[in-house]
């Protein structure tokens, strides 16, 4: 006979005391977010760049970081693969088709045209996010309108490729006798030339500039470029930084600049930190979160076809006196006390 505790049997207080302390233990977890997610079921993000995984990082971390503020956490409650061209166009396909026999929930495009349009190609289900490269996705095709995008493509686009105008009238702004700039393209990618042949040649025209445009179609052509323009000596170099191999050569491209003495603009904050002169553009951080917003949103079950594509409200203008300093510019105080950030 079991023993009693007033009156009670020990054995049916214990059980009691058990079943409270189980459901204390599962009442909260019923009540947290990531219970809506099955055990087994982390969500999986594919993440597509033209770039290498060292030039890549700065983006790459940047957008870990946003999904962490948004809780999700890599290894933990969401799984990244990651897929690197390492600068070659040609891998863009391959890479974005093992993403979708991965069945990943949703593909980051983390570049511009070219890697978006590889993942579109590949699927027209699973979810691609813009992370702001590129040029207009409405008239390159990848949407139907910013409002409303249809299909499966959504996300953020910068529109950089549209502040050239913007740039030159910067490094004018910064050195008043400007008036030759050499332009760094790679005319592989779709924005940059656009930007060169259609944009470019009009913005410089109102400011009474003349552009000289330089194909970059591969590393083995720096040297032939810098040794070209050591014979010409432009007053200014407008670098487009993008791609696969614009972006992983940045700071060879601010050395070439730095070493010649020439006032360099950019689109690439990481350009001026590897020392170019300045840069103009969306703000980056703001960008990931924002990136990280669209992730959290159609893991939720929001369809990319109903979420705007938003545009930047925010932009930096970054400015290294240290450069300056080095290349014999006297940045005007005017400029200095609009400029973000100031490399000193």
């Amino acid at each position: 006979m079991d023993e009693t505790v007033e009156g009670q049997p020990r054995n049916r207080n214990s059980y009691r005391f058990a079943v409270i302390l189980l459901l204390a233990l599962l009442v909260p977890a019923w009540f947290h977010p990531a219970a809506a997610q099955q055990p087994g079921k982390i969500p999986r993000i594919g993440y597509l760049s033209i770039t290498d995984a060292a030039t890549d990082s700065p983006r790459a971390e940047g957008l870990r970081l946003a999904l962490r503020e948004l809780g999700y956490i890599e290894g933990q409650n969401i799984a990244i693969e990651y897929r690197f061209a390492e600068g070659k166009n040609d891998r863009l396909p391959g890479l974005a088709t093992e993403l979708v026999r991965l069945k990943v929930d949703i593909i980051v495009a983390a570049a511009g045209d070219v890697t978006i349009r590889a993942a579109k190609n590949a699927t027209k289900t699973i979810p691609i996010v813009m992370t702001g490269q590129g040029t207009d996705p409405v008239r390159t095709g990848l949407i139907e309108s910013l409002a409303r995008p249809g299909g499966n493509v959504t996300g953020i686009t910068n529109l950089t490729r549209e502040l050239g105008g913007k740039r030159l009238e910067l490094l004018k702004e910064a050195v008043p006798k400007l008036a030759r700039v050499a332009v760094f393209y790679d005319p592989a990618l779709p924005p940059s030339l656009h930007e060169v042949k259609e944009l470019l040649p009009a913005d410089a025209r109102a400011l009474k500039l003349t552009i000289q445009p330089w194909e970059i179609r591969a590393v083995d052509a720096f040297e032939k470029v810098f040794a070209a323009l050591n014979k010409q000596r432009p007053d200014g170099l407008y670098a487009l930084i993008g791609g696969g191999v614009m972006r992983p050569n940045r700071k060879r491209i601010a050395g070439f600049a730095l070493k010649s003495r020439l006032p360099s603009v950019s689109s690439s904050e990481a350009f001026v930190d590897a020392g170019g002169l300045m840069s103009y553009a969306a703000d980056d951080a703001d960008g990931y979160r924002r990136v990280a917003i669209y992730v959290d949103k159609i893991l939720k079950g929001a369809k990319p076809a109903d979420l705007p594509v938003e545009q930047p409200t925010k932009f930096e203008l970054v400015i290294s006196l240290k450069t300056a300093k080095q290349i014999g510019v006297a940045i005007p105080q005017s400029l200095l006390y609009r400029a973000d950030r100031v490399i000193r």
